[in-house]
């Protein structure tokens, strides 16, 4: 089944190089791949920001099923930057729509480490995320990874890379005090002299 994600990755490749990626007459291809993608537990952001931006061009063809399933797959990319990417191609008054509106919610929880609320609204939404083939494990790696970084002081540059706090960066002196009387050193410096 890898291997027709592949194919069809492939083909999808060739229709975004040059003018016909703004064609609208290939959203129908472009929409099949992100079901693809969705059971396939596979990820194109090129190909769906292509989608989107022919939503932005053509408002008639837009598709709110398609739009949260794209959402939600660049949730499953976090950290990286995908679902802000995503959510500003879309316009306000979809962004309103009732699917589109709570995965914004629950991006918003994640991106901002509210795990308990998250774990909780994606409970009372499961209907979202039935489909999506490995959303919560993808979820939980990033969740983990978080908690990780605040627990231990780890940082992430710009580059998505993940820099560990170790021990010699945080070495604190210790002061040791030693309780020597003046009859046993006074003995060692006669014999010095």
């Amino acid at each position: 089944m890898a291997s027709s994600f592949e194919q069809m990755r492939a083909n999808v490749g060739k229709l975004l190089r040059g003018i016909d990626r703004y064609n609208p007459e290939n959203l129908a291809t472009l929409e099949r791949y992100v079901e693809t993608q969705v059971k396939e537990n596979a990820y194109d952001l090129e190909a769906n920001l292509a989608i989107l931006k022919l939503y932005q061009f053509n408002p008639a063809y837009f598709q709110v099923t398609v739009t949260s399933q794209i959402l939600l797959k660049a949730l499953t990319n976090l950290p990286h930057t995908d679902f802000t990417l995503c959510k500003c191609m879309i316009d306000q008054t979809h962004q309103e729509e009732r699917p589109i509106r709570q995965i914004l919610y629950l991006g918003n929880l994640l991106e901002t480490c509210h795990f308990q609320s998250f774990w909780s609204s994606l409970e009372e939404n499961r209907e979202f995320i039935d489909g999506i083939t490995g959303f919560e494990d993808s979820v939980r790696k990033y969740t983990q990874v978080k908690v990780w970084m605040s627990k231990y002081g780890w940082t992430e540059n710009e580059e998505g890379q993940i820099f560990i706090f170790n021990q010699e960066e945080s070495v604190k002196p210790k002061n040791i005090v030693e309780k020597i009387d003046f009859e046993s050193v006074s003995s060692i410096m006669a014999t010095s002299q």
